[in-house]
């Protein structure tokens, strides 16, 4: 009866006291049971689930929507330009009667920069408001201040150094500089090739591109792969090459454990699974591959979790990948991976009940080996006495 006991103590104790290297798939399954624990949120990987992900992908042109082409130069506080007046004769304002022998009836003027306030001087005009103007805008303001002066002006208004509209481009380049923009309009790929191109143009590259307080970021890859992220640079851009190698962990039932570098700058599931040697045919349940990933807020209202016990940024979501389904390796294909992202392979049932046996079979064998041990030696004990004959001996070790 005591022995009964013992083993039902064990059973019920067993799912806890068992060596395993995660939790129990029934365990995350449950979701949250531990108050003091870290909230999660279960989301089953599906094809709706991969539609939401892939809406919220990491791409520039998500964030910045805007599809004009090229922009237009305009000038900009800082910008030297130069000016130059015509007059259709000879006796004008700037060109005098005495004058006539000369090529042709203009007058160039120092160059000079737009000054603080926006403005050029032209003589006899004033003040020119140059700054977000074109030059032909400023042309024909200049034209306008000197109609009444000179004979027939014409202007002619043209940039000689370029600070206003300039885009920085910094970090991992050949040369990280403040380059002007060009008025036949520039993608990002054009901007970093006039940099000196990445210094590493390899999968671990990325992309930054701030605007107006906002940024946005993608692979150095995605620029060619996907053209919708190589959008038109504007002036006051600021794009930012740099490296960051992106890894997973993998864990669990996988046929490799450890930290694995992408490889590539893209990376999906599948893809990741087998640089991880797959699941161990011997213990994965392959119902239970778990995805562990921190999602932003909007993403994981998206994805229809109740955001509302959740505090912060970023929401813990554990996606349940089931590949006894045939059709879970299609979107295993799909699912793309991101930095630091940890797969999770969950032990069979099987594999625990056995590990529970095993344990079981230990404890027996550890009360019982004291008890044959103590027998035999009563055993051999009599036999040395004579006090236990051998016909004896045969009977009770037969029982």
């Amino acid at each position: 009866m005591g022995a009964l006991a013992v083993t039902a103590t064990i059973a019920l104790a067993g799912c806890s006291t068992m060596p395993t290297s995660g939790p129990a798939s029934s365990y995350v399954r449950a979701g949250q049971t531990d108050p003091e624990s870290v909230h999660y949120a279960l989301v089953r990987l599906t094809t709706d689930t991969e539609r939401v992900l892939v809406r919220n992908s990491t791409r520039i042109d998500r964030v910045f929507t805007d599809r004009r082409g090229p922009p237009e130069i305009r000038f900009g506080i800082g910008d030297t330009v130069s000016v130059t007046l015509f007059e259709s004769m000879a006796g004008g304002l700037f060109t005098p009667t005495e004058a006539g022998t000369r090529q042709g009836n203009y007058v160039n003027l120092p160059n000079q920069a737009v000054n603080y306030k926006g403005n050029i001087t032209v003589p006899y005009g004033g003040s020119i408001r140059a700054a977000g103007r074109t030059p032909d805008e400023v042309q024909n303001a200049i034209v306008k201040s000197l109609q009444d002066r000179a004979i027939e002006p014409q202007a002619v208004v043209a940039l000689v150094d370029q600070k206003a509209t300039s885009i920085s481009v910094l970090g991992e380049v050949g040369q990280p500089a403040r380059l002007p923009a060009s008025a036949s309009g520039e993608r990002l790929l054009d901007i970093i090739t006039r940099a000196g191109g990445p210094k590493n143009p390899g999968f671990d590259t990325w992309v930054t591109l701030e605007r107006d307080g906002r940024h946005g970021t993608a692979p150095f890859g995605s620029l060619l792969s996907q053209p919708a992220n190589n959008i038109f640079v504007r002036p006051q851009d600021t794009v930012y090459v740099y490296t960051q190698p992106q890894t997973f962990l993998a864990m669990g039932a996988a046929g490799q454990q450890g930290q694995f570098s992408f490889g590539a700058w893209r990376l999906s599931l599948a893809e990741a699974m087998a640089k991880a040697g797959g699941l161990k045919d011997d213990h994965a349940d392959p119902g239970s591959v778990f995805i562990y990933r921190g999602e932003p807020r909007e993403v994981a209202k998206q994805l229809g979790v109740d955001c509302t016990r959740y505090s912060g940024p970023l929401v813990p979501v554990i996606y349940i990948l089931d590949l006894r389904d045939p059709g879970g390796y299609f979107i295993a294909t799909e699912f793309e991976m991101r930095n630091k992202d940890v797969i999770f392979a969950s032990n069979a049932t099987s594999v625990e009940a056995t590990k529970f046996m095993t344990y079981l079979r230990m404890i027996i064998g550890t009360v019982s080996d004291p008890i044959v041990a103590g027998i035999d030696a009563y055993t051999l004990k009599g036999l040395a006495n004579g006090s236990i004959s051998g016909a004896t001996t045969i009977v009770t070790s037969s029982r």
